[in-house]
This record gives C-alpha cells, structure tokens and sequence, in this order.
C-alpha cells in the first residue's frame, strides 16, 4: 500500500526542521545554565548562601555533640569517684567503729575476768590461821611439800606463834645472826630460801613461814618431818 505525503512536504524537510528545533532549545538551555553557574552571578550566590548555613550548622551541631559527650564523660567520671571515695570512707568507719568494739569488749572480758579472780581470791586472816593458810597456798603454787598440822605444830614450839619472837641466847645469837619469827629463821638461811612473791621482810608472818618451809623441804624432805631444833 502506498503512504500519503501531505503536499509540499517531504519526510526529509520535516526531520530537519525538527531537528533545528530540538538544537535550538538545547542551546538556549545550556546557555542559561552556564549563565545561572557564572561566579559573581547573583544565581550562585543565592545558591551559595543557600549551601554554606546547612555545612555551617551541620559541622556546629556536631561540635556541640562531641563537647556534650565529653561533658557527660567527665560527670559520670567525677560521680564514681565521689561514689568510690564515699564507699571507701564509709569502709573505714565501719572498720574503726569495729575495732573500737571489739576494743571495748576485749576490756569489759578483761576487767571481768579480773573481778572473777578477784572473788576466787581467798581472803587470809590476819592471824595464825590466817597465815598459815596463805602460806600453804603458796607452798602449792611454788611445789613445796608441808602440812598444816606440820607447819602449827613447829610454829608453836619454835615462837609460840609470836611473828615477832628473837632467839638471842643460842648459838645462832652468839654468832650474830639470832633466829627469829614464828619458825625462827637466821636472815642468811631466809635469803637463801626466800620464795618468790613474798615478802623480803623476815618479819613477815607469810614470808618466814614459807622459807622456812622450803629450807626444811631442801634439807629434810617437810616440815613434816621435823620434830625438834633443825
């Protein structure tokens, strides 16, 4: 089938004077372009006002974030440490307060106990009796033999029980050196039988008693043993 041609019109003239057209627009259009992107141009001022404050604000909002976290960061920091330094105080106040308890209790056991044994302690009379029984409850501590009835009945004959009696007619008194107290010790044989924790006085009813005791043990096994001048 044949295809109609308007008249005075060929295929060819229309497509070139399309063409001519579609080239014109494409220049008109690029040269508006170029002219809107000339530097000084108020077009790319205006685009570059409009660019700058966003990069501006974007880089500061940035900024202000990174000083934000640092800031927290350091808040955080300075809270632990306070929080650990509060912890550590609290510690040693607990641990003195402790201390000083067990101070106070270890002192309220001891002065307990000190007023226990102070109970248990005997109380010795002041007397013959009274001497006697001290100086036996020495005699144990120290593991020196004697009896009760051994120590009396020496006593007895030797002073009568007078702590203060003086032997000076025997042989003793002739040298120098009288026997005296209940069991009529010689100072030379006191000292050298004087037992620990009593008194360094021959005088002293307890004293003379147990050195007395302790010589007669040395030299003759008791007390108990001696029935006479020893």
């Amino acid at each position: 089938m044949s295809q109609y041609t308007a008249p005075g019109h060929s295929r060819n003239n229309l497509t070139k004077t399309q063409k001519f057209s579609i080239a014109g627009v494409a220049t008109l259009g690029a040269a508006a372009l170029a002219f809107s992107l000339v530097p000084g141009s108020p077009e790319a001022g205006a685009q570059a006002a409009d660019v700058s404050p966003v990069a501006f604000a974007t880089s500061s909002q940035a900024q202000q974030a990174v000083h934000a976290g640092v800031s927290k960061q350091q808040t955080n920091a300075d809270k632990q440490a306070k929080d650990a330094a509060a912890k550590a105080a609290a510690a040693k106040k607990a641990a003195d307060e402790a201390a000083a308890k067990k101070k106070a209790e270890d002192e309220r056991k001891a002065k307990e106990a000190a007023s226990r044994a102070a109970a248990r302690k005997p109380v010795y009379a002041n007397n013959l009796d009274g001497w006697i029984r001290q100086s036996l409850d020495i005699m144990k501590a120290k593991g020196i033999p004697g009896s009760y009835e051994g120590l009396h009945r020496n006593i007895l004959r030797e002073s009568s029980g007078n702590p203060n009696a003086i032997n000076g007619w025997d042989i003793n008194a002739i040298n120098g050196t009288p026997s005296i107290g209940l069991l009529q010790v010689i100072k030379p044989t006191f000292d050298a039988y004087h037992v620990e924790g009593t008194s360094t006085n021959i005088y002293d009813p307890v004293a003379n008693i147990t050195a007395a005791a302790n010589y007669a043990a040395d030299r003759y096994g008791s007390m108990d043993n001696v029935n006479g001048a020893y």
